[in-house]
């Protein structure tokens, strides 16, 4: 019988499995718009109480997503060469201890929306909802990149409403943004997986229009981002550090197009982390000093 030591020994060894499995580090595409939102909302009067919730509540619901992603997904990981060696396909972690640390990821994100306010702890079992639903999406729909888009959308939605308890056409337009930007370069990334996609009978807009339709379906998809990203500047009254934000994260989103071409996809995982991290990052850091300026 193992000892209490062992057992706590392989919880760990499971749990760093589970972050590295769900690439918890990506957080950082998500969060950073969630931030943005409260900035705008609040006009830069944030607390640190508010922060902290909303925090928690985008570490719970991407935890709780990208888990239960993995252990639907599960199979199909398996058959993937590209995926085969995520920890679940793997046997480093079960299907059982991934959606445990799941639902435990969901619990926090209930109750950081309870500790929000009601309106948020009403609107988190839809969250859940949308962000579990995406992941059967790609079994019968080509559009499964706008419903991860919609889902990951819910960070500034979910900001938003945390920081005020109502929605306003900035909140929506900022998570309009986020929805597009999230759903073209996931497109981007599901060009990796064309033939797979096709042989196994899933779906995808490469893998149902080939791959030059999908690359400007991603270019329209990242210039409505820029669209919606510009339109409430005006009525939030941004300056001119946010448009000069907004010009850097379009010509980042140039340059990720950039570096992918129907001849050459090699590039796509540069695309994917690197460029993206940098535009939430880059974007959050404008509108916080363009803010912060007026004060």
């Amino acid at each position: 019988m193992a000892s209490t030591r062992e057992i706590i020994r392989r919880v760990f060894r499971g749990f760093a499995e589970f972050l590295e499995m769900i690439k918890f580090e990506h957080t950082i595409f998500a969060l950073p718009f969630a931030f943005v939102s409260l900035l705008m909302a609040t006009k830069g009067h944030v607390t640190g109480s508010l922060i902290f919730w909303v925090l928690c509540a985008m570490i719970g619901a991407r935890t709780g997503a990208m888990g239960f992603n993995r252990v639907i997904d599960a199979d199909i990981d398996r058959a993937n060469p590209r995926t085969r060696d995520r920890a679940i396909p793997a046997g480093r972690i079960s299907k059982r201890f991934a959606f445990l640390v799941s639902i435990i990821a969901f619990g926090l994100l209930i109750l950081s929306a309870g500790m929000l306010n009601t309106t948020c702890l009403l609107a988190s079992p839809l969250a859940i909802a949308i962000l579990v639903g995406y992941s059967y999406t790609k079994r019968f729909t080509s559009y499964s990149h706008l419903v991860l888009g919609l889902a990951i959308s819910g960070a500034p939605l979910g900001a938003w409403l945390a920081a005020t308890g109502t929605l306003s056409w900035s909140a929506l337009s900022l998570s309009a943004a986020v929805l597009c930007w999230i759903a073209g370069f996931d497109i981007l990334y599901s060009l990796q997986d064309v033939e797979f996609d096709r042989k196994h009978h899933l779906y995808s807009i490469p893998a149902t229009f080939g791959v030059t339709p999908a690359l400007w379906i991603a270019r329209f998809l990242h210039f409505l981002c820029f669209v919606f990203l510009a339109v409430i500047a005006r009525p939030l009254q941004m300056g001119s550090l946010y448009l000069a934000g907004l010009v850097i994260v379009a010509g980042l989103l140039f340059y990720e197009h950039r570096l992918v071409s129907p001849r050459d996809l090699s590039r796509i995982t540069t695309a994917f982390f690197t460029i993206n991290g940098l535009i939430s990052m880059i974007f959050l850091a404008f509108v916080a000093a363009d803010i912060l300026a007026k004060h």
